[in-house]
């Protein structure tokens, strides 16, 4: 164990992966994690429980999708890349499909501004990424563009994606955007919320990049 690389950054991956199961936005093997190592990033293997990871199970790639050992990257590790690749503000990823956030984007809904913490997602809203099958060169790219100015967004019958500076911020955007989802979804059993001019999402916006420690980070 001691001679592999990154081995701190493998087990972040690992103490994350766990995570999603108590926090109850994952459960068994759907969903999966990366953080950026090197000219590449460390992501969970396809199809083994989380409670079975150990470090040598975690999959180094460079952004072209080549890797390295025996174990198999996840199957969605071509967003993961793109999403490293086209955003250099961006060092880890939690995708997870979310009891509410999935729900909304079963019928391709995102999530406007009903409430101020969904600037906490980089924008005004939460987009809804077009559907293309898990895995391919088209999801990907409909995932990289509903990022764009954005740190989150769902996928059309699919589930979430939560990027972060680090992995901690990752997965707590994760379960921001499904506490969002159930708050709009109740919303929506009493009629359509208000929601927030563009402006006050803006000043929202404004006032996050000098809150608390991200105090001087800038938005892309």
């Amino acid at each position: 164990m001691a001679g592999l690389r990154y081995l701190t950054l493998r087990k972040a991956v690992i103490a994350t992966a766990q995570r999603l199961d108590p926090l109850g936005i994952d459960r068994g093997t759907s969903g999966n994690v990366s953080v950026r190592a090197g000219n590449g990033l460390l992501i969970t293997p396809t199809g083994v429980p989380y409670d079975a990871l150990t470090p040598g199970r975690i999959v180094w790639m460079d952004l072209d999708g080549r890797y390295e050992g025996d174990w198999l990257p996840s199957s969605e590790w071509r967003f993961h890349c793109d999403i490293l690749r086209s955003r250099p503000d961006v060092n880890a990823i939690v995708h997870t499909h979310t009891v509410h956030a999935t729900a909304l984007a079963c019928h391709g809904r995102g999530i406007p501004a009903f409430h101020y913490m969904v600037a906490a997602g980089g924008g005004q809203d939460i987009r809804c990424a077009p559907y293309a099958t898990y895995g391919t060169a088209e999801l990907s790219a409909n995932a990289v563009r509903a990022l764009e100015g954005r740190r989150a967004c769902l996928l059309a019958n699919h589930g979430l994606i939560a990027c972060g500076y680090t992995l901690n911020e990752a997965l707590a955007l994760a379960v921001e955007v499904e506490k969002l989802s159930a708050m709009y979804i109740k919303a929506l059993q009493l009629g359509p919320p208000v929601e927030l001019s563009d402006a006050e999402m803006e000043n929202v916006l404004q006032r996050f990049e000098s809150y608390g420690q991200n105090s001087g980070r800038k938005r892309r």
